[in-house]
């Protein structure tokens, strides 16, 4: 006697879990926004191989933490500002037809008591929905952006990203990473500092720390110091102060400069960096990956003190939007260079824009393998 057949055996069966999605076409082009305590910048890209290609970019300084020192709050002609620069934005993220995206905003969103407020009147007035991030996103983002700057040679890693509102600092072990895949250990801690998971041998967070202090909010502290020496002297002995909770700082002394590498991420470096090389016209190609000793950097600080408040506005390799806020960067640098033993610094012309393309990309798999 033949078997029965059990009744809907014929049927389809119900799949257990949903088919894994489309992987993204890595023609697709990809936007990152970085609304900062000083600035408002964008980048539109398309991957390219283990890197990406920039299609468009926006950047402009909008002082959107100008008086929230003093106030607590987000003035309304800086909100006029931003959302002016956001409007721009938008436009430009229409016109390209970008759908991966990423917006971000940082430590004046972060420390504004009317922070939400303005962030729903920028969604009321551009559609444009931005995430307020916290500092260790923010720190991540930066070591991200700065692993193609890594030389296989470094052991311990020093990041900086000294932004408007905050500085974050993100000390780092390469040691147990092979030299070649040094650059991709970085990559890979776009997911989060505290990595257990990974198949490879990782790098290592010693310590991360972010300083609610930045190029505006420093200088916005000792606004009431006439004297511009003392003011830049002050600034820097002020910051310094912030670091004694650094856990490396302390034994940074016994490290090998050998395999030290230091790598400065804001507008500060890079308009010290132009200032060494005399350009007054900027070149990212120039400056993006110099190196720079300390004592060309302190050269270059001296330089600035020596022009004073009217001759840095007048000077084209620092710029108009710059010459305000130099002396707070120069004298944030000027601590950091104290503080760990090094004799060089890495210039990057790269920071959260670039993290935030470049984490996108990993976690949708667009990027090829190799190396940077």
């Amino acid at each position: 006697m033949a078997p029965k057949r059990p009744a809907h055996a014929g049927a389809f069966p119900k799949p257990v879990e949903r088919p894994a999605p489309d992987r993204p076409d890595p023609a697709e082009l990809y936007a990152a926004l970085d609304l900062g305590t000083n600035s408002c910048r964008m980048l539109i890209a398309q991957p390219k191989g283990s890197q990406f290609h920039v299609v468009d970019s926006f950047s402009k300084s909008v002082q959107l933490g100008h008086g929230l020192e003093a106030h607590g709050r987000l003035s309304r002609a800086s909100i006029g500002r931003a959302v002016g620069a956001l409007r721009i934005c938008q436009r430009k993220l229409r016109k390209h037809d970008v759908r991966r995206m990423r917006l971000v905003a940082t430590e004046a969103c972060r420390r504004a008591r009317n922070g939400g407020d303005f962030l729903n009147l920028v969604k009321r007035e551009t559609g444009l929905e931005l995430q307020v991030i916290e500092a260790e996103e923010e720190a991540r983002l930066a070591v991200v952006s700065c692993a193609p700057l890594v030389s296989t040679r470094t052991e311990q890693l020093l990041v900086v990203d000294i932004g408007g509102g905050s500085t974050e600092l993100v000390w780092i072990d390469l040691s147990a990473v092979a030299p070649l895949d040094r650059q991709r250990a970085l990559m890979r801690l776009h997911t989060g500092f505290d990595r257990t998971d990974s198949p490879f041998p990782a790098a290592k967070v010693v310590d991360w720390i972010s300083v609610p202090l930045g190029v505006a909010t420093l200088k916005d502290q000792f606004d009431d110091v006439e004297d511009d020496a003392a003011r830049f002297a002050l600034m820097s002995c002020y910051f310094e102060e912030k670091l004694a909770a650094f856990s490396p700082y302390h034994d940074a002394a016994d490290q090998a400069r050998d395999g030290f590498q230091i790598i400065g991420t804001s507008g500060t470096v890079t308009t010290v960096a132009a200032s060494h090389l005399g350009l007054k016209r900027y070149d990212r190609n120039k400056v993006d990956g110099l190196r720079m000793t300390s004592d060309q950097i302190d050269a270059v600080i001296r330089d600035y003190l020596a022009l004073g408040p009217v001759g840095r506005r007048l000077d084209p390799r620092i710029g108009r939007d710059r010459h305000s806020l130099i002396m707070s960067g120069a004298a944030i640098l000027q601590a950091l260079l104290r503080a760990w033993p090094t004799d060089r610094l890495s210039v990057a012309d790269r920071g959260l824009r670039e993290g935030l393309l470049y984490a996108q990309m990993n976690a949708d798999g667009v990027l090829e393998s190799g190396a940077f």
